[in-house]
């Protein structure tokens, strides 16, 4: 992976650095990441975007450069989101059991589908799935993310490896990227059929196999 393509709240230019253009930019942002996590990048219409936050179709090039450029900014700020999602669950001391934590980062998740009737999934893997139509550096920038995350789920699986959880054979770092394979396509079949079967048969299908 490139260096130049680390993704951080500094990789995108910030106009309108007064307190109520931070609070524009952040609310597009946030409107942009309820339309492409329900419709994804090529069917989000921008013009929807600035109606919902109030904003004039003018002004949107004040706080964006172009669309490529505020899907960028959206990618960053979907992956914040999530990474402090697992960071809360995966390293929850208070949570003995590794695999516990992981199995509370899933309820989380899948309480979070609930809460929007299964419309809206994983920004990440509703991008993948548009990613030869997607701008230039975006498949990178995909890949990125989960790769960080990967790496999240791998350290708390040696965690529950270390501590006699699941079986001393296992490859953590193979494992780990399974799990977000699997994860990502529950989701995407759990928004497809509206409910959570998808995501209870992966959770319980995953953790069953690494016990010992």
């Amino acid at each position: 992976m490139p260096s130049n393509q680390t993704i951080s709240a500094s990789t995108f230019p910030k106009k309108g650095n007064t307190k109520k253009g931070n609070e524009t930019r952040s609310a597009l942002i946030r409107s942009g990441v309820e339309l492409m996590t329900t419709y994804g990048y090529i069917s989000s219409n921008i013009e929807n975007i600035l109606k919902q936050v109030g904003v004039p179709k003018g002004s949107f090039y004040y706080y964006f450069k172009s669309k490529e450029d505020f899907g960028k900014a959206i990618i960053a700020s979907y992956d914040s989101f999530f990474a402090h999602k697992l960071d809360k669950h995966l390293n929850d001391s208070s949570i003995k059991s590794p695999i516990a934590r992981i199995k509370a980062f899933c309820e989380d998740a899948k309480q979070g589908m609930a809460k929007y009737d299964y419309n809206r999934g994983c920004l990440i893997g509703e991008l993948i799935q548009e990613e030869s139509l997607l701008p230039q550096g975006y498949a990178q920038l995909l890949e990125q993310v989960l790769q960080s995350w990967q790496v999240k789920i791998e350290k708390c699986l040696e965690l529950a490896r270390k501590s006699g959880e699941i079986n001393a054979k296992i490859d953590c770092k193979l494992l780990s990227e399974f799990f977000w394979l699997g994860w990502e396509g529950a989701v995407t079949r759990s928004k497809l059929l509206k409910k959570s079967e998808p995501l209870d048969t992966f959770i319980t299908i995953f953790i069953n196999m690494m016990i010992k």
